[in-house]
């Protein structure tokens, strides 16, 4: 019965396939660049967002560990996908249940991860890990609270017509602008900061207004690309009211002035016409004798 012949070169043969295939896969991934933005990702609270990060060209990744951390947490991990399922072991309490990879898109190299439902808290560096490749990169989240912001009419001592603009439950700290109805910038108070304890800030500008016009206060945060306005137009009695109820003022207190004036005057009438009778009076009760004794002396 004939057996097959194996010839000491087959066995060299696959070793030698083997290794240069090895050589060739560690090739492709050293060739293999890890990309990640280079521009921050900005989200609002609340949303979900997507930490894109993925080899370039693309390689097959379903096999590595992937890793995802945050160095300035403790733990620090924020996603682990090992030997084809994520492992929660080791995860950061703050990230549970709120991260994924695209499984599906491992075996094209996408490494990306993604966050639901981010918070405040989730700003910072992120690091994309792939230990077998030794290949790492960074990616900057930055998280924003927004509000629209609310005018309103606010008294002074000055009487003058003043607004109010207010912001509440933002993050980062933004910016107040006042601007006329051309958008140019206008000259206001100092900006009033107030930060809460969640540390979401609430700020606020006054506006003193001379004249009828169309005004909008802007609030923005460059660092999360967000903006909101608020329009108001204020009309001419506005300032009406304000100057009659000068004049009204200064007619009063003219009145005020001459009644005071008139009463002062008066009593001091009366007074001397008191003096005047009192002193008739006097006269008329002195004897006839002493009359005529006053009027000797008189002539004396």
């Amino acid at each position: 019965m004939l057996q097959p012949k194996i010839q000491p070169s087959d066995g060299l043969s696959f070793r030698t396939c083997s290794v240069f295939i090895f050589m060739v896969l560690q090739s492709v991934g050293e060739q293999s660049q890890l990309i990640c933005s280079h521009q921050p990702i900005v989200a609002l609270a609340g949303d979900d967002v997507i930490l894109p990060c993925h080899l370039e060209p693309p390689m097959d990744v379903r096999s590595e560990t992937v890793v995802w951390t945050r160095t300035d947490l403790d733990p620090k991990y924020i996603h682990v996908h090992k030997d084809g399922r994520p492992v929660y072991r080791s995860q950061n309490p703050s990230f549970k249940n709120r991260t994924a990879l695209f499984v599906d898109e491992l075996k094209n190299g996408n490494a990306s991860m993604k966050i639901f439902k981010v918070k405040i808290s989730d700003t910072g560096k992120y690091l994309c890990i792939l230990n077998s490749l030794m290949k790492h990169t960074s990616i900057q989240l930055t998280v924003g609270v927004v509000s629209t912001p609310v005018i309103e009419f606010v008294s002074n001592q000055s009487r003058e017509v003043v607004l109010q603009c207010e912001a509440k439950g933002w993050f980062p700290e933004p910016e107040v602008f006042w601007l006329d109805a051309e958008g140019n910038l206008l000259s206001a108070g100092p900006t009033e900061t107030v930060r809460g304890p969640d540390d979401l800030y609430t700020v606020s500008r006054r506006l003193t207004v001379e004249k009828s016009d169309s005004f909008t206060c802007r609030v923005q945060q460059k660092n999360i690309n967000q903006t909101g306005e608020t329009h108001i137009y204020v009309p001419a009695h506005f300032f009406r009211t304000s100057s009659q109820f000068a004049v009204i003022l200064s007619i009063i207190i003219i009145i005020i002035t001459i009644i005071t004036i008139t009463i002062i005057i008066i009593i001091i009438m009366v007074k001397k016409a008191d003096a005047r009778r009192r002193r008739k009076r006097r006269e008329d009760q002195q004897p006839a004798s002493d009359v005529e004794k006053t009027k000797d002396e008189t002539l004396l």
